[in-house]
């Protein structure tokens, strides 16, 4: 194991893979920094150049891209008071008021250093976990992996808190969508209308590229309409004492530490995604620091909190995707359509096969973090520039690049009147209130779902063993407990709403 490890990290070292890292990293941190060109954009349009590489050196720019995007976006954050990616929504609340107190330097750098020790934290648990819950997944069998994907579905059908039947429905679109061309078992046509066009289905990566890039496209033109470039507000100085900033974090290590877990469980969490782990880390800083009065005034903790978690729902998702081959976010989800493209399969026997790569993907991680560091200190000046564009520049150009990204996929006109097809359809949801990540999901796991059922049955016909076969009971019991908690949620936000929107009571009404 130990020569594996070197040998893959010897690979990830050679100056070929080390400069697509670090462009990746570049990459990842002007697309994170930008608000609105979100990590997962940036890897959409990272994703055709990686299609000539070699798979680890494809998948370590990617990986690069990731951990770059998510340090990026504490950027804008802390300068601009805009977060870059949703991930660093809760960034703004401590770092824009301690850059508007005249540290802007401290602000960004508290972010740059947590990100790097939270990400280095969960990588530890990402080169143990990804091969131990592999070795377990091992012991699966069609049965397990049919409620493990039902679980999954359920999790992330359960997120929408505003209305759980929107979250189921657009996980039966997706699924769906997924039935269109030749049946994966059976090779008969189902749904091709007669089109030969639609005989092999419709491909992932433009179906993804449209609903998420597209889609926001679409939203972000509507609001940035007549509007010029963002204001810089000030010259930043971003000078500051890197020892002083790295030591007010490692006096608050259970701040980091508790941070970083939280980014790491809910990375594990299928289709959460850093915006929920970035959000519920500061949230159990305040409740747990003894001064929770000086959150939102530019308090340091919470600018550690935020960015420690969010680096480290990185190492969760790949977890998720290398042990189970589930994404655990929509970036993991380009990832996991790359690896295919290379004919690599993400999944239990990832590790074991294509050992090379797996263990390339963990060296990458953790010289990503150290390289971004290095990069985003030498390049800030540059980057601040770049989120003073315009973002109805940027937009049409980005559009031309996914379009030709889908188009490099299989040199076919009908990929990128896919791409079109599902960014109206992403676009219209959005406006409709449904979420996208159910979409995705059943996109991604549809033919595995049906796979696996009809292999338990071919098995099988007892349809009992899938509830007395110990895992897979489990997980259908989750199953249920998290369409429970997600009709609890759902009610209580109505709750919410009415008592929000009910007319105000008389001024003596409490005599």
């Amino acid at each position: 194991m130990l020569e594996t490890i070197l040998a893959a990290t010897t690979a990830v070292l050679e100056p070929k893979v080390l400069l697509g890292v670090a462009g990746g990293i570049m990459a990842g941190l002007i697309g994170g920094a930008i608000p609105g060109i979100t990590t997962t954009m940036t890897i959409i349009l990272v994703l055709p150049f990686t299609f000539g590489m070699e798979p680890l050196q494809g998948i370590a720019t990617m990986v690069a891209v990731y951990v770059g995007g998510e340090s990026g976006g504490l950027v804008s954050a802390c300068l601009l008071g805009i977060p870059g990616t949703p991930s660093a929504f809760a960034t703004t609340f401590d770092g824009f008021p301690m850059a508007r107190k005249g540290e802007p330097g401290r602000a960004v750098w508290l972010g740059i250093w947590a990100s790097l020790f939270g990400g280095l934290i969960a990588g530890l648990f990402l080169v143990v976990g990804a091969t131990q819950l592999a070795y377990l997944a091992l012991q699966f069998g069609p049965w397990e992996f049919f409620s493990l994907f039902i679980l999954t579905l359920s999790i992330v059908s359960g997120l929408s808190e505003q209305s759980l039947l929107k979250g189921l429905l657009a996980s039966v679109v997706g699924l769906l969508v997924t039935t269109v061309g030749a049946d994966p078992m059976m090779g008969v046509p189902r749904f091709t209308f007669g089109t030969e066009l639609l005989r092999s289905g419709f491909p992932f990566l433009p179906v993804l590229v449209g609903v998420f890039a597209f889609s926001q496209i679409m939203l972000d033109l509507e609001q940035v309409r007549g509007q010029g470039p963002l204001d810089s507000r000030q010259r930043f100085n971003l000078k500051v004492s890197h020892l002083a900033v790295i030591g007010e974090i490692l006096r608050q290590p259970v701040n980091l530490i508790r941070s970083s877990l939280i980014g790491l469980w809910i990375g594990i969490l299928p289709a959460v995604g850093g915006s929920a782990a970035n959000i519920l880390a500061y949230d159990q800083a305040k409740k747990m620091s003894r001064t929770p009065e000086r959150f939102g005034t530019g308090h340091a903790e919470g600018i550690v909190a935020t960015e420690s978690s969010n680096n480290a729902n990185i190492g969760g998702s790949l977890i998720t995707m290398m042990a189970f081959g589930i994404p655990g976010d929509a970036v993991t989800a380009v990832m996991l359509g790359a690896l295919i493209i290379h004919g690599i399969q993400p999944g239990p026997l990832f590790v074991t096969t294509h050992a090379q790569v797996a263990y390339g993907l963990f060296a990458a991680y953790f010289i990503a973090h150290f390289l971004t560091v290095l990069i985003e200190g030498l390049g800030l000046p540059f980057i601040i520039k770049i989120v003073n564009v315009p973002q109805q520049s940027l937009m049409p150009v980005i559009l031309v690049l996914c379009a030709l990204g889908a188009f490099a996929l299989n040199n076919l006109l009908a990929d990128v009147w896919t791409l079109f097809f599902f960014g109206v359809v992403g676009y219209l949801m959005v406006k409709t209130g449904f979420p996208l990540a159910p979409l995705i999901l059943g996109v991604i796991l549809g033919d595995q779902i049906e796979q696996n059922l009809i292999r338990a049955i071919m098995t099988d016909s007892n349809l009992a063993l899938f509830l007395t076969r110990p895992i897979s009971g489990l997980f259908l019991a989750l199953s249920v407990v998290s369409f429970a908690i997600g009709i609890y949620q759902a009610r209580r936000h109505q709750r919410k709403t009415a008592v929000a929107g009910a007319p105000a009571a008389p001024a003596d009404s409490d005599l």
